[in-house]
């Protein structure tokens, strides 16, 4: 019996996680993170839980095997570069960058500390890195949208609403300035599907104001990824409704609270998928050998019943590759 014993726990030896073994030298690791979201959104909390299992996973588990500190900045811009700078002056192993405005934040700090960044938005033409095969420095990490994407929601709107006369791509021009290149980007191109206006935006209140505007107009809405539009995604699924206004979102949530339609990339995969590169920095990898990776699930969700207050009548195409059809 004893000996069997001895085998049995000298295979749970062989098996147990390097990150988990590599504690009895005395040094727990810790990680920083950086979300530009809000804690207490759902949002918010889907993605860390995401993380969080990915990195459990690999052996990392908070106050056991190594520290995670926290910083959101619930979407206020000017958050985001003050907590920046309190994240490297902790000195952590490894941060993780949650959104572009994370990322260029830490990046201007001029840190040496290794950075996987999650959801940034062109991570080459906003600087983050060199290239996406080979970032060079101590920043990579996992994409989010581009122009095409963008343009693929203009798609979905004209297929539901073809009356439609253009489609305001909301976002707050602090937190996204980048949303005018790509904008531009997509106007180089004949846009068969109709034209896209960008829709800068700093308050609820002028939020507000442009559905309404837009909705008298005989006009779509696009809710782009932004960590202030988000933190009102329930409130502007709401107002969709009440003003009939046809519109798509890149979050999952907007379905859920009752708006039309949602595409974009799988957010929980990109936040496991990023703690497997925290994982492989903190066992020694170098952040620029580690090419930048694009998304590689994409989830797309319609709400019929939202269809009906709206007056719409949803094609059969679409509802046949809807991931999730929400009645």
């Amino acid at each position: 019996m004893r000996r069997r014993n001895f085998l049995a726990a000298a295979g749970a030896a062989l098996t147990w996680p390097l990150a988990a073994r590599a504690q009895t030298a005395g040094h727990m690791p810790t990680i920083g993170v950086l979300m530009v979201i809000a804690e207490n959104d759902e949002e918010g909390q889907t993605r860390i839980r995401a993380f969080r299992e990915g990195l459990a996973a690999a052996g990392w588990v908070d106050g056991r095997t190594a520290k995670i500190v926290y910083r959101w900045a619930g979407g206020k811009s000017e958050l985001i570069p003050q907590y920046a700078r309190e994240l490297v002056a902790l000195k952590p192993d490894v941060i993780l960058a949650n959104g572009t405005p994370a990322v260029i934040a830490l990046k201007s700090l001029g840190t040496a500390i290794p950075i996987v960044f999650a959801l940034v938005l062109d991570p080459v033409g906003v600087g983050a890195v060199q290239s996406l095969p080979r970032p060079g420095g101590n920043i990579t990490g996992f994409s989010f949208i581009n122009a095409e994407i963008i343009g693929k929601w203009r798609e979905l709107l004209a297929e539901v609403a073809p009356a439609g006369t253009n489609s305001a791509l909301l976002f707050n021009p602090k937190v996204n300035p980048w949303y005018y290149s790509f904008l531009r980007e997509l106007d180089a191109a004949p846009q068969p599907a109709g034209k896209i206006v960008a829709t800068p935006v700093e308050s609820f209140e002028q939020i507000k104001a442009v559905l309404a505007v837009q909705a008298a107009a005989g006009g779509t809405l696009i809710v782009a990824p932004d960590a202030f539009a988000v933190t009102y995604i329930k409130e502007i699924a709401a107002l969709t409704l009440e003003h009939k206004l046809p519109a798509v979102s890149v979050y999952r949530q907007f379905v859920t609270e009752g708006g039309l339609m949602s595409y974009g990339p799988d957010l929980p995969d990109i936040f496991r998928r990023s703690a497997g590169y925290i994982d492989r920095v903190l066992k020694g990898a170098n952040p620029a050998d580690l090419p930048v990776q694009d998304p590689t699930k994409f989830n797309f969700a319609i709400n019929t019943k939202a269809a009906k207050t709206l007056g719409l009548t949803m094609p059969q195409s679409l509802l046949a590759t809807a991931d999730e059809v929400i009645e």
